[in-house]
Order: structure tokens, then C-alpha cells, then sequence
């Protein structure tokens, strides 16, 4: 027998003692095969036939603009900024605490991270991209995306809540902040944020944060 037929004698042999049996009997094998997870799409459609859920969450940043230990630092200009009188032009990107209290020691919740654009031609206004990346607490490991136009001297200024990751997929709403105090020889602000989003409750996306934590 040449080594072409000898194989193909063996792969039917493998096939045959693998073979389902329809009677249970005959000393043939049944396989077991366990239940295929959900795909992203399945677990997509799932979160939209869930509950929404509305909550209010309430925060501060800690806004180091500068001194040895910034979170705050600029990596572009254009050629207005140096004769503009609110830097139109300037980029910079952040990497904020986010507390509890406003006290820089009180407990940690996360990290405010993203990018800041200086885009008033004649007037202080950013315009931000700006996650909120929670650490502790009952969002720890989920974040918040913000996206807008921030008026940073005006008070209540409102931001839209564009989506979000894990506990917090598929989030709307909108984020209302304030100035909370700056100290100009430090460099260094405190900004207040109470955001109202609206997200949907999910068992399978909440199990599978609490077992990764």
C-alpha cells in the first residue's frame, strides 16, 4: 500500500470513531461541544434591548497647568498664538486628576484625559476632546467621552456627553462645569463637574467589569 493510501485509510478511521452516533449505541463517540460566546454583535443587540439608566455624577479635576509636577502641557502653535490675547492656536493635551472633593487629597476617582484647542478667534473658548477615565468607585474601569466648545470664562458651561466604555456603552447627556478656584502664582485650577448621562444596564458587560477589578 503506497503512503498516499495508507494516510487516507487512517483519516477515515479517525473520522469513523468520531463519528455521531444517532442511536447512542454502536461504541461510537458523542462530542460535546460547549456553547459558542457571544459575539459583539450579539452582545450589541442585547445592550439596546436593555434598561436605560439616568444618573448624576459629580467630580473635580485637578488642573496643574504648571510647576514640576504638570498635567497639563502644550506640543503646538500656530503662528498667531505669541500676539494673541487668548492664544488662539495653541494645542495642548492633559492628563488630570479627577477627585472626590475639591481638595487635590481627597480620594481619587480617576483620570481626566485628552486634548484642548485653543479655537477663539476673539474669545477664551476651547474646544476639547476629553475622556473620563473612572479608577474607583462603582465606574471603575468604564469611561465617559466629552466633545464641544468650552467658553472656559463663562460659569455653567455645557459640554455634550458623546458615548462612553464599559458600564457607560452607548452613553448620551451632557456635562455642566465651573471654575472652582485658580491660584495664578501656582498655576494651578480647580474645575467642578456634575454630569447627567443616560446609559443602559447591562448584566453581562457589569459581570465582566467586577471580574476584571
Amino acid at each position: 500500500m503506497g503512503k498516499l493510501s495508507k494516510l487516507d485509510s487512517f483519516m477515515k478511521a479517525v473520522r469513523g470513531s468520531y463519528h455521531h452516533s444517532s442511536g447512542g449505541g454502536g461504541g461510537h463517540h458523542q462530542i460535546q461541544t460547549a456553547a459558542a460566546p457571544k459575539s459583539e454583535e450579539q452582545k450589541f443587540k442585547a445592550l439596546l434591548q436593555s434598561k436605560e439608566k439616568a444618573v448624576k455624577l459629580h467630580f473635580y479635576i485637578q488642573d496643574a497647568l504648571g510647576g514640576p509636577n504638570a498635567t497639563v502641557s502644550e506640543v503646538a502653535r500656530s503662528d498667531m498664538t505669541a500676539a494673541s490675547a487668548v492664544s488662539f492656536g495653541q494645542v495642548r493635551v492633559l492628563d488630570d486628576l479627577i477627585t472626590e472633593e475639591p481638595d487635590r487629597n481627597s480620594a481619587k476617582l480617576g483620570r481626566a484625559q485628552g486634548m484642548i484647542t485653543f479655537t477663539g478667534l476673539d474669545e477664551a473658548a476651547l474646544t476639547m476632546n476629553l475622556n473620563f477615565y473612572f479608577t474607583a468607585g462603582e465606574y471603575g474601569g468604564s469611561s465617559l467621552c466629552i466633545v464641544g466648545r468650552n467658553p472656559i470664562n463663562s460659569t455653567n458651561r455645557e459640554l455634550p456627553v458623546v458615548g462612553g466604555t464599559g458600564r457607560f456603552r452607548l452613553a448620551r447627556g451632557y456635562s455642566i462645569s465651573n471654575t472652582y478656584s485658580y491660584d495664578a502664582v501656582a498655576n494651578y485650577g480647580v474645575l467642578e463637574y456634575t454630569i447627567y448621562v443616560a446609559y443602559y444596564e447591562d448584566e453581562d458587560i457589569n459581570n465582566q467589569i467586577n471580574s476584571s477589578k
